[in-house]
């Protein structure tokens, strides 16, 4: 088992670029502190699963890498530049997305649409706002990038609330996965999904890096951690108390940590 406490989690490195970098992360909300020094690597091509209990701080941190949340001190790097977040827009034009459990899709929106919102364009592009809304160009742009991430049991025109929660999923993935440039965030995605959707979601993160996207995944099943993630870090009371080499067979090591059982 390969562990490191928060002291050496800074000083641990592998061969590969890093990427992200968040540095003694401190966020309180009056007498409540959310974050009390937390620190988290993400490094190119990298899957870190981000572990702890209910109120460990993960989503705060989440917030806070996604400009949803301004921390009270500490430091957010991205590609070795200070990362300066005043808002989830900032993070998206950084090419940090992020997939939270409520998927953030419209049920009575088709496929195409919820996959393009915010990001709508016009035909011809040329007359920019004055151009008009192609039902057919959305459809080609989603049928583009769903085929690219197999995601092929998914038909464009359908509305959001007729789907499945494995199919709603993927929508929301896909849409991340599209506009990404760096970094893609997943929150509790197989979360309420049956076997096979999870399945298949598990099998979409884990290809992620081949279109050189970095990925920070927040799981409370320690065997879904184990099928994709190459590192998981552990928090607890809104510190970063130790991170391990995700492999088979250390489930129980991971829930341990999560614990503080030594």
């Amino acid at each position: 088992m390969s562990v490191a406490s928060s002291d050496s989690i800074s000083n641990m490195a592998t061969d590969a670029r890093l990427v992200l970098s968040v540095r003694d992360a401190r966020k309180a909300y009056g007498f409540v502190t959310a974050l009390a020094g937390a620190s988290l690597d993400l490094h190119e091509g990298e899957i870190v699963a981000l572990l702890g209990d209910n109120g460990a701080g993960k989503s705060t941190l989440i917030k806070a890498i996604t400009g949803i949340v301004t921390l009270d001190s500490g430091d957010i790097e991205l590609d070795g530049r200070p990362l300066r977040l005043r808002s989830p827009a900032d993070a998206r034009a950084s090419g940090i997305e992020t997939v939270f459990q409520d998927l953030a899709v419209f049920d009575n929106l088709t496929v195409s649409d919820n996959f393009l919102i915010g990001r709508e364009q016009t035909w011809p592009r040329w007359l920019g706002p004055l151009g008009f809304f192609s039902a057919g160009q959305e459809q080609r742009q989603w049928r583009e990038h769903a085929s690219a991430l197999s995601v092929s049991h998914v038909s464009p025109s359908q509305e959001i609330g007729l789907m499945s929660g494995g199919q709603r999923q993927a929508v929301a993935v896909a849409r991340a996965v599209a506009f990404a440039r760096r970094v893609v965030i997943l929150d509790e995605p197989t979360a309420a999904l049956g076997v096979r959707e999870s399945d298949e979601i598990l099998t979409m993160v884990r290809r992620l890096p081949e279109r050189g996207l970095s990925v920070i995944i927040v799981s409370h099943n320690m065997d879904h951690v184990v099928r994709v993630a190459d590192r998981a870090v552990v928090m607890r009371q809104g510190r970063s108390v130790g991170e391990m080499t995700v492999r088979q067979g250390v489930q129980k090591d991971l829930v341990a940590m999560i614990m503080g059982v030594t």
